[in-house]
């Protein structure tokens, strides 16, 4: 029997870097926004053990699919005999900011650890899964929350059920070169997460580093202010490529998606506070 279950995309509202660690991560400071924007994976269990991507991803060579990846880590940890064949209809740009990869991989922990019935806590999940990725513990939390440390240290917060206008450059920003940026940008100062209940700060540390990696960030924010009746500024989500501006009502939204320019792709989704994933 086949099982669907819808891994949501993020963005961050802010992202301030507070310091560079010692093992190479960096702590940060954000508020991790989940959206009603979802891929579909759809698990059929096997008994003979074997893990096995049907469909989607192509792009990505299968030994480094977050979601093998996820299947085989629960299935090291915990010894079961049981396999998987996995399929997946991507709708959450790769690359941008939006989590994609790292919803999946925390959706596939919690929907393997019940189809497998292997009972481990969410704390154990919580493990496996930042060995993964540092965003895969916000999407296995299951809800909107300030984040702290590497973005493991998760408060749940109710945010409004505002929309976002969410712009793709569809062009792949990489991580480690943000980070490895001179213009890469650091908040020292910590704030506290009452300070936040409006945005005090919604600056990203990243744009900057982003902005001189690939111009058209800026571009794409410039575009976003010829908006009508948005919230906010509009900013960049993770370390990039893609862009938001918030708005209170859909149609106001969706008036702006429509004139976004033809180079340009885009979605319109709204805030979520749980995840769709039980």
């Amino acid at each position: 029997m086949s099982n669907t279950w819808h891994s949501p995309a993020k963005i961050n509202l802010f992202l301030h870097i507070n310091s560079k660690r010692d093992d190479g991560y960096h702590n940060l400071q954000s508020i991790f926004q989940l959206l009603d924007y979802c891929d579909e994976l759809n698990f059929d269990i096997r008994q003979d053990g074997i893990i096995n991507r049907t469909s989607g991803n192509e792009t990505i060579p299968e030994e480094q699919d977050l979601i093998i990846k996820a299947a085989k880590a629960l299935q090291n940890a915990s010894g079961t005999k049981l396999g998987v064949d996995i399929s997946v209809i991507k709708n959450i740009p790769a690359g941008g900011g939006l989590g994609g990869g790292s919803s999946n991989a925390a959706t596939t922990l919690i929907a393997l650890n019940q189809l497998w019935n292997t009972k481990y806590s969410k704390q154990q999940l919580a493990k496996i899964g930042l060995a993964l990725g540092a965003d895969v513990p916000i999407f296995l939390a299951g809800h909107s929350a300030w984040a702290e440390g590497v973005g493991e240290i998760l408060t749940p917060m109710t945010l409004p059920k505002h929309y976002f206008l969410v712009l793709s450059i569809n062009k792949h920003i990489s991580t480690k070169e943000i980070f490895s940026h001179k213009s890469l940008t650091m908040t020292p100062l910590i704030g506290k997460i009452c300070d936040f209940s409006e945005l005090i700060n919604p600056h990203n540390d990243c744009l900057e580093a982003a902005i001189d990696l690939e111009g058209e960030v800026l571009e794409a924010l410039t575009h976003l202010k010829t908006a009508r009746n948005y919230l906010y500024q509009p900013r960049m989500t993770g370390t990039g490529s893609c862009v938001f501006v918030e708005f209170k009502d859909e149609k106001d939204a969706l008036v702006a998606l429509k004139n976004l320019p033809n180079q340009w792709s885009g979605f319109v989704a709204q805030a979520l506070n749980t995840s769709p994933s039980p």
